[in-house]
């Protein structure tokens, strides 16, 4: 592709050189760049893209996209704002592939993973080819790959995979969409067809720094669905919204799109009633504006009825029977490192959930809590370089429904795993939680360890934070680490 055949796809710019240069590849990582390939120079938090430009130039970009003319012997399209142009350019140079399926985009602070999983399998299961975007995979076509990104990927490698996803043949996208990738444009150019909210609560409030601010970046889904109507069913926009969260009169206020409400305790479209919860599943009745069905899951917990509510809507707007997506459902196994059980045979229970917010512990303590026949116990931590200020708050929802608690590191980063610990510790004394009944170890693996070998029949073990992960983040490195494996060790141990 021509440069001036990329710049087309923004009205106000600037071209000095050759406009006719070849590009065949775009990169803003100058670090990636490959002879041929157009360097974005994208101004960041710490450091500057432009700065990069020389290195991109030794390794062979044929051209640079730039805010200010550099003294630099190589073509440049100069640009109003680079990080807006990133997302045109890319969505023009792989040739807008999400106008080439059903994007479907789910947003909220907890249970995204989730409903992302059983959404795509209903639509699987009625034989759709589809893609995905989690948080812990990338299906593209029948291929699964290890998603190394913890946020929304960049608009640049977002439009790099979903032209993949396009070229395989898919018909569905489903990918979560997270508060930092609305706000900071990375998901600008794609079109998505259906946005559905699982729920608002304190997270990321280091970015963020409000929570006004945070539901506005959610927000941005819903008012980007578009402002117009179409005739045709397959061009109609939906926001599936959670009408038991305040947040969604906000979401329903700023989109045009039709609107399917989920939940439990408010009227809605798409209504759980009389649930039934017990450690090997959750049963209850659900009615719709298309029928109504019991449904048997495997899954644990009230929040998890959120997530189904929140995926059968989703499905019943693509023209999926009622039955058909309750059978699909029903069929669930476990969702990755969520609630997941750890069962060597051992005469208490043992779970691995991803709750890293003080909503996710309270969604997965307060489950536990409705069928724990014994003690509950409690491992969990806070990150580094992430919201302090839910620190406290997490330490005084596990005094709430625990019994004892370990207070141990998650992924310390680039903090001392101590300090993190003692910003804990303050929501522990808020509710006088006896010092006898909690431990404060900065060793991860130490703490599970000592929760299983305390553990007696019929208690419930829940290691918080980490869900699916497999390593820990200490200053900068990656360690091999595994809640599900380190806790099957611990249960072999013991029984030996």
């Amino acid at each position: 592709m021509k440069l001036i055949e990329l710049a087309s796809a923004l009205l106000i710019t600037r071209i000095v050189g050759d406009a006719d240069t070849d590009i065949t590849g775009i990169e803003a990582d100058s670090r990636k760049i490959k002879p041929g390939d157009l360097f974005l120079c994208i101004p960041g938090l710490t450091v500057d893209g432009h700065d990069y430009a020389p290195k991109a130039l030794a390794l062979g970009a044929s051209a640079l996209v730039t805010e200010r003319v550099l003294e630099l012997p190589v073509p440049q399209l100069v640009v109003k704002d680079a990080r807006y142009a990133m997302a045109a350019l890319a969505a023009h140079f792989y040739g807008y592939p999400s106008e080439e399926m059903k994007m479907i985009g789910i947003t909220g602070t907890n249970g995204k993973t989730t409903t992302t999983y059983l959404l795509e399998k209903i639509l699987a299961d009625q034989g759709f080819t589809t893609g995905l975007m989690g948080n812990i995979h990338i299906k593209i076509g029948n291929e699964y790959h290890e998603n190394k990104a913890t946020n929304t990927q960049e608009a640049l490698e977002l439009q790099r995979i979903l032209r993949q996803m396009a070229d395989s043949g898919t018909e569905y996208c489903v990918m979560e969409v997270s508060s930092h990738g609305l706000a900071m444009g990375r998901v600008k150019g794609v079109s998505f067809r259906t946005g559905i909210f699982t729920n608002l609560t304190q997270d990321h409030l280091d970015y963020h720094k409000t929570m006004e601010a945070y539901t506005e970046a959610k927000g941005l889904l819903f008012a980007r669905l578009g402002n117009s109507f179409n005739g045709e069913p397959a061009g109609r926009k939906y926001a599936v919204l959670n009408a038991d969260d305040a947040a969604s009169e906000r979401f329903e206020e700023l989109t045009a799109a039709q609107v399917i409400t989920y939940g439990i305790d408010q009227p809605c479209d798409v209504q759980a009633t009389d649930i039934r919860m017990t450690s090997q599943g959750t049963a209850f009745e659900v009615r719709t504006f298309a029928g109504s069905r019991s449904l048997q899951l495997r899954l644990v917990g009230k929040f998890n009825v959120y997530n189904t509510l929140a995926a059968i809507s989703a499905a019943l707007a693509e023209g999926i029977s009622l039955d058909a997506i309750c059978d699909s459902l029903a069929a669930v196994q476990v969702v990755e490192g969520r609630m997941e059980v750890v069962d060597e045979g051992q005469p208490y229970l043992v779970l691995v959930d991803y709750a890293h917010t003080p909503d996710g512990l309270e969604n997965a303590l307060s489950t536990v809590c409705e069928f724990a026949e014994g003690r509950v116990i409690t491992v969990f931590g806070c990150g580094g370089d992430r919201d302090r200020t839910k620190r406290p708050v997490m330490g005084k929802v596990a005094a709430s429904y625990s019994d004892y608690v370990y207070v141990t590191s998650d992924n310390p980063r680039t903090e001392d795993p101590e300090a993190i610990l003692r910003d804990i510790v303050p929501g522990l004394e808020e509710l006088h939680y006896p010092e006898d009944q909690f431990t404060l170890i900065a060793d991860r693996r130490k703490a599970i360890q000592m929760a299983i070998e305390g553990a007696g029949p019929k208690d419930v073990v829940l290691i918080a934070g980490k869900g699916h992960e497999t390593y820990q983040d200490i200053m900068g490195v990656k360690h091999d680490f595994d809640d599900r494996l380190i806790a099957r060790a611990a249960i072999r141990g013991r029984n030996q």
